[in-house]
């Protein structure tokens, strides 16, 4: 059963952060920004280059994080490089973690008649697709585009919008975790109340958990006052402590250490490994490789004629799987790191 120790306000996934300044157009990567001109096609699944020969594409990134950053870089680079240095112009916006600020950069994008809309992370995507049913949009760092409203289904996603999720399967991670503590019989999944991304990613490993024949139980925060104590509990309850993508977790897990380790507590991540903060095993997908993934999918629309309306979700796989076994924390724990598990270790 759910334990929530706390109650109040729930946490936004689009945090809140100083918006950017719209309306310029760059050609590098996420953050940068130059003048240029729009193109002229907006036809669904079949854009064209625009007068000067150039595809524009506009990019609206929800906010400023490392891993949107990864894939909005991810996303640039591939284009660039399938279309070739010159034939194609990003203008990049920051919606700074405002609803409104998404919607007034897709909205300029729709004035400008861009080729296609990128739309980093859910509301990006979620105004994006309100703000226009023509022009081709491909998002990324989406968890679940069904349960959000963004299409139909993953296989079919019926409209113009389509691209990849950050869902990687949790059966992969259940597998991972059983492989490095085999002894392990109950898992604490500890993320946020305020983060839909976090519960469907925490509903789907514990489903994963159970079907491999171990205890899971979820364990909330509302926010960073209440990790230690969330942290506390699940310790005295569970044999190891499952985080899943969370944005309050991981801008915490400092406090998740502290307490996790001194209980002798090993704590699986699903954070990179830079903000995995006393870990013992992180567990990520590359957001730069599910960018480019999606920058594939935009040629496709670009210069292929594909549909987004019959194009599938796309889901990262195993191989794009970021692992990372942190010795100094499995040497504190007393854990020794099988020897098929080596080439994992930092």
């Amino acid at each position: 059963m759910k334990k929530i120790l706390a109650t109040g306000l729930a946490l936004s996934l689009a945090l809140s952060l100083t918006a950017c300044m719209g309306g310029t157009t760059s050609s590098g990567s996420a953050g940068s920004a130059s003048s240029g001109g729009a193109s002229a096609s907006a036809s669904t699944g079949s854009a064209s280059s625009g007068g000067d020969g150039t595809y524009t594409i506009g990019i609206c990134q929800q906010m400023q994080h490392v891993s949107l950053d990864e894939a909005t870089k991810g996303f640039e680079d591939a284009l660039t490089e399938l279309l070739g240095e010159g034939n194609v112009e990003f203008d990049y916006q920051n919606a700074g973690g405002e609803q409104a600020n998404c919607t007034s950069i897709v909205s300029k994008f729709v004035t400008d008649n861009v080729d296609l809309i990128m739309a980093n992370a859910t509301t990006a995507v979620q105004c994006a697709k309100e703000a226009t049913t023509t022009i081709p949009i491909v998002g990324t760092s989406v968890t679940d585009y069904v349960s959000t409203g963004i299409v139909d289904s993953a296989e079919a996603p019926g409209a113009n919008v389509t691209g990849y999720s950050d869902l990687s399967d949790a059966n992969n991670h259940v597998e991972l975790i059983q492989q490095l503590l085999p002894e392990a019989k109950t898992v604490a999944i500890l993320y946020s109340t305020g983060e839909e991304n976090s519960r469907i990613l925490a509903e789907s490993a514990a489903a994963a958990f159970e079907a491999a024949g171990l205890t899971a139980e979820s364990y909330t925060a509302n926010d960073s006052n209440d990790i230690s104590a969330v942290v506390t509990e699940a310790c005295t309850q569970s044999d190891v402590i499952y985080v899943p993508t969370d944005n309050l977790m991981a801008a915490n897990m400092e406090l998740v250490k502290n307490v996790a380790l001194n209980q002798k507590v090993p704590v699986v991540s699903c954070f990179t490994a830079d903000e995995n903060d006393g870990a013992l095993l992180s567990i990520s997908i590359s957001y730069y490789t599910m960018g480019r993934l999606a920058g594939e999918m935009a040629y496709e629309i670009l210069t292929e004629g594909a549909d987004p309306a019959t194009m599938p979700i796309g889901v990262m796989s195993v191989e794009d799987m970021d692992v990372t076994i942190n010795q100094s924390v499995a040497e504190e724990l007393g854990i020794t790191v099988p020897e098929a598990m080596q080439d994992y270790v930092k």
